[in-house]
Order: C-alpha cells, then structure tokens, then sequence
C-alpha cells in the first residue's frame, strides 16, 4: 500500500487527507494544532455569535471518521529529494512515496503589527477580539478600525472579504446593543479599489452599503505603521483607533523558503495545473502553499484548496495505477461566497464570464450559518457531501 504524507490540518490538507483514503492509502497528516478550523464561521466569534470550540473540529475525530493518522507537530523542514521531514519536536518523519504540501501561507509583516489583531491569523486572535469589543462596549463607546493589506508580488494572497464581514457583523452588534450612535467605525486598505476582485458592479454595492451603515472608509494610501492607537498612512493621515483589526495579505511559508522547491516571487510553491511540483518526484503543493495560476481576480479561498486536494487524491490514485489520466483546477477557478453581515448577507460570485454580487437579507445570515452546520458534520462523515463541495 503506497503511503502519502500530508502537511498541513487547514482546508487543503484535511480534505487530501479524507479523499486520499477514499482509495484505502496509507495516509498520515501532520499539523501544528490538534483541531481543524473553520476560518470562514470564525467571523462570529468577535461578536460572542460563537466560540473558538464551535468553529473547530478535533482531528482526532476526523482521523477515526476516515482512517488517517495524525501527528501534532509542526514541520520545521522539508527535503523534497529525499522525502525526509524534520518536526519541531525533532522527529523525522521519511518512507513516504508522495508527500502532499499543505502548510499555508506566512503573513506579510507591517511595522506595529503587535498592535493588531486578524480573524484570518491563529485562532486565538478571534477570542482577543471579542474580549477587546466586550470591553469597549462595557465602555459604552469606542473608535474600530478594520482593514486588509495587500502583496505586490501576488495578488491571490490577499483576504479582503473577512475583513468586511466582521466590520458589518460589529455594526449589526453595536446597533442591537443600542450603542452604534457611540462608535465611529472605519475601513481601511491601502489600495485604490479594494474589493475590486469581485466585479465593479460588487463594487458600487459596497460603496452604498458603507454609505448606509455610516461607515467611513480609507483607502488608496500606504500604511506606514501601525501604533498603539491608531494607523499611520503615506499621505500623513492617522486614523484614530482603539481597537483594529487588520488581515495582512500572505506570502511564501518559512519551512518552504528553505526546502529547494521552486517558489514564486512571493515564495509559494510552484506547480502545474495538476498540482504537481515538476522535478520533485511524488511532490505536490496545495491550497495556500501552492502559487495560484490564473487570471489577476484569482483568489486563494477554501473551495480552491479542496478542488485542489480531491484533485491530488485523484491524480496519485491514477499514478499508482499508472493510468494517464489527470484532474486539473483550472476549470474550478471562481470567487464565491456568502458575505454575512450579522443580519443578512451577500452572494458573491466571480469568473471569466460573470461577476455578480447578490443581496440576501436575513435568509443570507442563516443560509451561511446553514453551511458551517454542513461543514463540520459532512467533514466527520455524518451527512453525505453535496457534489463538489
């Protein structure tokens, strides 16, 4: 039985993982927390909607639902030659005939940073942020400012659309406490257009929707730092803060800068359009790990990495059994989501032929909350997975 090796326990590896013993392969995953977290259902935690236990599912569970094994460690380094992996504890792990790459992504580094907190960074942050708006609403007023960054070298790697849900989720908070009327409430990003990936008719909604919600909006400036109370912009403005959230946008992993894979200008593995690292036998890098090719609204999302995923399951499955027949993720490539905003939400779609961004009042709320349900029960094996999802 061949043995795949997988690194990473975010969208990408725990979905290679599950379909990778859908063919009965010896499969073991390696992540440096025991839980699996679902990012997109996390955006409620800053509003006590939910806690850190609802969005996150023990991989233990998810181990003894699919039959893979699981090691908690982080990797510290990998020989890609010589399939030989280093973990922080300072065990090697090697004997793997193919060695799936899923570690994610590093975030790019902001002077001040210390003074911000992410939903899109270590989980614990999400916690920080509801303890730090709990006590500004203690306070009975306060100034938030929420915003998202960008990378030059990779325009994938940006995640905008988090940034705004739990900047309207706070708005939709604040005014069912009462207290909007006492909190000024900011958007920031450094680029002319940010949001521009999902259509300029998406923009013009969100235009209107900060119009509507009295949210002010920054943007088209660099930021130069961020401090203790506030953000310091290139044109010399500060915005006031006592409370910002911030999602830096992602570039290469630290273990992969040192591996000898080939990496693009922002450090993400380079593949074909099967997720293959051309010239590393039985190498393949996925989801955030892997350079997203495509047109320049691409976007690193969840979906993509398990697209990516079932199609490496597949594509080994085929190599073992040396048939020619490969599964690429070209044809899968979209934005789409379900924008929440506390009391309703947005569908968000994106391709080379449409871009539409759709308004669902309430019913949108609950049709994402209706997905996070589906995601954790569907990932442990209690209800049957929807085609392509």
């Amino acid at each position: 039985m061949a043995k795949v090796l997988v690194l990473g326990g975010g969208f990408a590896g725990v979905e290679a993982a599950i379909y990778l013993r859908k063919h009965e392969l010896d499969v073991t995953l390696v992540s440096d927390r025991d839980y699996f977290y679902i990012y997109p259902t996390s955006i409620w935690i800053p509003t006590g909607e939910a806690t850190k236990e609802d969005v996150s599912i023990p991989l233990d569970q998810l181990a003894f639902a699919h039959g893979f094994k699981v090691i908690v460690d982080p990797v510290t380094a990998l020989d890609p030659k010589e399939k030989v992996v280093t973990l922080e504890s300072g065990r090697v792990l090697e004997g793997y005939d193919y060695i799936v790459v899923a570690l994610g992504q590093d975030k790019v580094q902001h002077k001040g940073m210390e003074h911000t907190l992410s939903i899109c960074g270590k989980p614990e942050e999400a916690t920080e942020l509801f303890k730090r708006l709990d006590a500004l609403v203690r306070k009975g007023n306060g100034k938030i400012a929420m915003g998202f960054g960008g990378n030059p070298k990779d325009s994938s790697a940006v995640r905008g659309g988090p940034a705004f849900e739990v900047l309207f989720n706070v708005h939709t908070f604040l005014k069912k406490k009462g207290l909007r009327d006492k909190f000024d409430l900011t958007f920031f990003a450094p680029m002319e257009k940010p949001g521009q990936k999902m259509g300029e008719k998406a923009l013009v909604m969100m235009d209107k929707m900060f119009g509507m919600t009295d949210i002010h909006k920054k943007v088209g400036s660099k930021i130069v730092e961020f401090v203790e109370d506030g953000i310091v912009f290139e044109d010399g403005e500060k915005i006031e803060s006592d409370l910002t959230m911030f999602i830096s946008a992602g570039t290469g992993h630290s273990v992969l800068r040192e591996s000898g894979l080939p990496l693009s200008d922002a450090g993400f593995v380079v593949t074909n359009e099967y997720n293959e690292v051309e010239g590393f036998e039985g190498i393949y890098a996925i989801g955030d790990s892997a350079n997203l090719m495509g047109p320049e609204w691409r976007a690193k999302q969840g979906h993509v990495a398990e697209v990516m995923a079932r199609n490496t399951a597949h594509n080994i499955w085929m190599k073992i059994q040396n048939i020619d027949s490969k599964e690429s993720y070209m044809d899968h490539l979209n934005i789409l989501c379900v924008m929440d905003t506390g009391d309703g939400a947005a569908f968000v779609y994106r391709s080379n032929e449409s871009a539409k961004m759709i308004p669902m009042p309430i019913v949108g709320h609950w049709m994402k909350k209706g997905w996070g349900w589906y995601c954790r029960n569907s990932k442990l094996g209690k209800i049957p997975r929807l085609p392509g999802m």
